[in-house]
């Protein structure tokens, strides 16, 4: 009897409001985009048959300028996608307050190590067929008010499905929505399905339906970061057909449209960034199968040159293999050093560079680099200027490189650049203070990989995962942080890194969270690393095989893959 032969993978189509592809594309704000682009070169590695899809954002997200006193101010980053990026024939036209937009998509190519392509499709509304108001509709990354936004997401959700198709990617596809920001794709697979039927009448079998063919990540536990439309707006930009049709299925919530509820309601796979997340999220939205997978990042684009070499001379499949990384424990501690030590002098040339300020080789150097706003606290480090000159005179001597943006309307999040600058000027020589303007992906590599400490200090519980410290265990630098998002997971106390506070799982006083920082500092770390270096080096080593072969996105899509695109269940129905 012969056997159907298996029928072929399904396409992932992976929708994301941003991406981080390279310094030269700034279509990335902050980890929700780093982590796109990561998973996107991580699919490219494993040979997974998946198109990345976002917008274009011509004027980027913006270039960030910080003044003698720490004030922002921004610019747009304008960039030539005529310079990277390939120009697409089909152009398709969606429906925004009852006018035609078209919309056409750019394509950029990554070569996995195998030498498998993924495709990712920039979306451009910059078109002479559409108003001048259109062609603004992907120019600016988490720019304009709520209706700016909400078109916005209309161009990347029904825009992207309607590109897909043009392109003929529509037969056995999953939709892996990275956020809400691209919920109302669902509404278009569900119009599609109800195409000839009378008045728009669908059936539950038609939602499960759409449900089998999505996917769902949500990346915060704050309430606030869950994009909501008030119902009027809804209705003007999506038309009242679409809003009946979106609140005859339950997608209205206190007559708003809450992106975060529709995803969720057409999603058969959701999941959070972190175990802890996961918690936290069927706590927020009790009733939905909340699984969790840990974020990654891509070994080989975050690992630093001297790092990298160190792997390829003594374990050569870890660019195949990350989990291979485990075998750093058989590195000696001598090559460790010497590649950290190459790896924190490129740090220090660019801090030269940049600010003109020499700091030292031979002095602790912690860094903290990450998108600036008040729920990470920058400034917790400095809650107390007496006792940091204290330990700096009396322990041994810190400096600290600082990186991030604030959003432009994160007034909260410009304050707390404001709060490092006063501090950095009121502690002068005693304790040299640094922040590099403009943070990016280059940037953001540089730092991670030079520093000698990774600092982070979060508000419990409201780190979904966090990247940052994975990309600085990479590169052999442990983590002095808040238990919460990925360090949950990846913590082993004087193994990997040390902990700020306990793991409790509500928030702790900021004053109890800054006395245990300093307790760390000043009887375990600074001692350790002037007194015992080769201790620290292994624990540089450790947060390299028990972090970095973990904490990467060639495992999370492996999970994905597992866990979500190609269940068992799946598989065995086919």
């Amino acid at each position: 009897m012969r056997h159907k032969s298996a029928p072929p993978l399904k396409t992932i189509a992976y929708f994301s409001m941003e991406v981080g592809l390279e310094s030269g594309i700034p279509t990335y704000g902050g980890g929700l985009g780093i982590l796109a682009g990561d998973t996107l070169r991580s699919a490219a590695d494993l040979g997974v048959s998946m198109v990345g899809v976002t917008l274009l954002h011509r004027s980027g997200y913006f270039r960030q300028h910080l003044d003698p006193g720490g004030n922002q101010t921004e610019t747009p980053d304008l960039w030539n996608p005529e310079d990277i990026l390939h120009p697409l024939e089909p152009k398709v036209a969606i429906t925004i307050e009852d006018r035609q937009v078209r919309v056409r998509a750019w394509r950029y190519e990554i070569q996995g190590l195998s030498g498998h392509k993924v495709p990712v499709y920039f979306l451009d509304t910059a078109l002479s067929e559409n108003t001048p108001w259109d062609q603004t509709l992907t120019d600016h990354l988490y720019g304009g008010d709520s209706h700016h936004r909400l078109c916005q997401e209309v161009v990347l959700g029904m825009g992207g499905m309607a590109i897909l198709s043009a392109l003929g990617i529509k037969d056995r596809v999953i939709y892996h929505m990275n956020e809400g920001h691209s919920a109302l794709l669902s509404l278009s697979l569900l119009e599609s399905r109800l195409q000839g039927r009378e008045g728009l009448i669908h059936t539950e079998a038609d939602v499960e339906a759409v449900q089998r063919q999505c996917v769902f990540t949500t990346h915060t536990p704050v309430p606030a970061g869950h994009d909501q439309f008030p119902w009027e707006l809804v209705k003007q930009v999506l038309g009242h057909d679409r809003a009946a049709l979106l609140e005859a299925t339950q997608c209205c919530v206190d007559m708003s449209l809450n992106m975060t509820y529709l995803a969720l309601r057409f999603a058969r796979y959701i999941n959070g960034v972190a175990m802890r997340h996961g918690e936290i999220s069927v706590g927020m939205f009790p009733g939905y199968p909340i699984d969790a997978i840990t974020n990654g990042v891509h070994a080989v684009t975050w690992t630093s040159p001297p790092v990298a070499d160190l792997f390829d001379r003594h374990i050569p499949e870890w660019r195949r293999d990350n989990f291979y990384l485990r075998y750093a424990v058989g590195v000696s501690l001598h090559e460790i050093q010497q590649a950290h030590a190459q790896a924190k002098q490129e740090l220090l040339k660019e801090v030269d560079r940049r600010r003109g300020v020499h700091l030292s080789e031979n002095v602790l150097t912690i860094g903290f680099a990450r998108r600036a706003t008040t729920y990470k606290r920058p400034d917790l480090l400095f809650s107390d200027l007496d006792r940091l000159r204290g330990l700096a005179r009396q322990v041994g001597p810190i400096q600290v490189v600082f990186g991030g943006k604030a959003h432009p309307q994160d007034e909260g999040g410009k304050a707390m650049i404001r709060r490092v600058f006063q501090a950095a000027a009121a502690l002068g020589d005693a304790m040299p203070v640094v922040y590099l303007e403009n943070y990016d992906m280059s940037l953001g590599k540089i730092i991670c990989a030079g520093v000698d400490l990774w600092l982070n200090t979060p508000q419990r519980p409201q780190e979904a995962s966090g990247t940052s410290g994975m990309k600085a265990a990479l590169n052999g630098v442990p983590s002095l942080s808040v238990l919460d998002g990925w360090w949950v997971e990846g913590h082993v106390e004087h193994v990997t890194g040390w902990s700020i506070g306990d793991n409790s799982e509500s928030p702790a006083e900021p004053s109890q969270d800054a006395a245990s920082l300093y307790d760390k500092l000043e009887r375990v770390i600074i001692p350790l690393y002037y007194g015992k270096p080769e201790a620290y080096a292994k624990i540089r080593r450790s947060a390299i095989a028990l972090n970095g072969s973990f904490f990467n996105t060639q495992r999370m899509v492996s999970q994905y893959v597992t866990n979500a695109y190609y269940p068992f269940q799946e598989n065995s129905r086919n």
